[in-house]
């Protein structure tokens, strides 16, 4: 049986009417860019979010560099962010001009571990970048405590946690900011690059807007030294057919996921945690094995798509040898690295993949 890691099949099979109507939506209207489809999807967007704001941008790198660019990180200050997460997160800070400085994560969950935050706070830390990695959010309530106590701002990293929830309420609704993602493989993805910020705060949300226009207020007026990065209409309107299926696709990916847990029994397997007060929705479903390129092998010669996230750390990448650290200066970061596989898991898959992928974990 050949399982792909990911296919978008079934659910485009599902939204095929949808879709194709949001297309000829637009197309009939001729209208591309900062148009109704934008102002309806970022408000709809917003509502899920349980936040004010949402402001749409080309991507999700662009909407965290935009949020701190909006917040005034600039030269000179450093932002914490987690040793282990996708390159953007670091980007966004370097894209600003400032310095991230990595935090190891817990290793049950993958995420930051808030134990470690403070020690790496310096007179010139001047946010704290949670990613609520794989889909599970972070554990927010100390994050969030420290940096009151050490008047930081919070921006949050929403990329592969649309709708996860963190006691009771949603990722992105914590911080003074956060980021999204609907590149096309996210719980909730374009068919194309797209991105969102979210935020409470009316100034904030205004500015972000305005630095993702140039610059620009209103039409040749321009008050910052702006970007541009705006959402377009074509992808506003397809986010809007998927919007409403969200919860359904993650109630879909938890039934997988919790499949996974419950059936894979080799005990060369480590499984993914999930803290108490966390409802994830399972963008990766990771687990971690010492013999990770044996076992990625294995299920790949019986035709079973994997990846790995991600095969080399941040800090270890060639872009950022400016930072001067070595092999062995996060040892939780690199041992994630060398250990993780992630299984397939999308919205439809059958009881029969799901169970073919499971026999197929425990025969390594």
């Amino acid at each position: 049986m050949r399982i792909p890691f990911v296919t978008f099949i079934p659910l485009e099979k599902e939204l095929d009417h949808d879709i194709r109507a949001a297309f000829e939506r637009v197309y009939n209207r001729s209208w591309y860019i900062e148009g109704e489809e934008d102002k309806a999807f970022e408000q709809a967007f917003a509502d899920y979010c349980g936040v004010r704001y949402a402001i749409g941008v080309g991507n999700g790198l662009d909407a965290l560099m935009l949020a701190l660019k909006a917040l005034g990180v600039g030269e000179g200050d450093e932002v914490i962010v987690p040793s282990n997460t996708y390159i953007a997160t670091a980007l966004a800070v370097t894209y600003v001009g400032a310095k991230p400085v990595f935090v190891e994560p817990c290793m049950d969950t993958f995420n930051i571990d808030p134990n470690l935050i403070e020690e790496k706070i310096t007179d010139k830390t001047k946010a704290i970048m949670p990613v609520h990695l794989y889909g599970q959010a972070c554990d927010m309530d100390p994050i969030m405590e420290i940096a009151r106590k050490h008047n930081l701002f919070v921006v949050e990293d929403c990329a592969q946690a649309h709708g996860a929830m963190y006691k009771g309420k949603r990722v992105g609704s914590f911080g003074d900011a956060a980021g999204f993602s609907f590149y096309p493989g996210k719980n909730l993805g374009a068919l194309g690059d797209a991105g969102a910020a979210v935020t409470n705060n009316k100034e904030l949300a205004d500015k972000i807007r305005a630095l993702g226009n140039y610059g620009s207020d209103y039409k040749y007026h321009h008050i910052y030294k702006g970007n541009n990065s705006r959402l377009d209409e074509f992808q506003a309107a397809f986010l809007s057919a998927k919007l409403p299926i969200l919860d359904k696709v993650n109630e879909d990916r938890r039934r997988i996921a919790r499949a996974y847990s419950e059936g894979i029994k080799n005990e060369k397997i480590i499984l993914p945690s999930v803290r108490e007060e966390c409802v994830p929705v399972w963008h990766i479903y990771a687990v971690r094995c010492s013999e990770r390129d044996a076992l990625e092998k294995h299920l790949n010669d019986l035709e079973i798509g994997t990846n790995k996230h991600y095969p080399i750390p941040m800090h270890l990448q060639e872009c950022y040898k400016d930072l001067g650290m070595a092999k062995g200066s996060l040892p939780l970061a690199e041992e994630i690295s060398a250990t993780e596989l992630s299984l397939p898991l999308y919205y439809g898959m059958t009881d029969e993949q799901i169970r073919y992928v499971i026999d197929s974990v425990n025969s390594f």
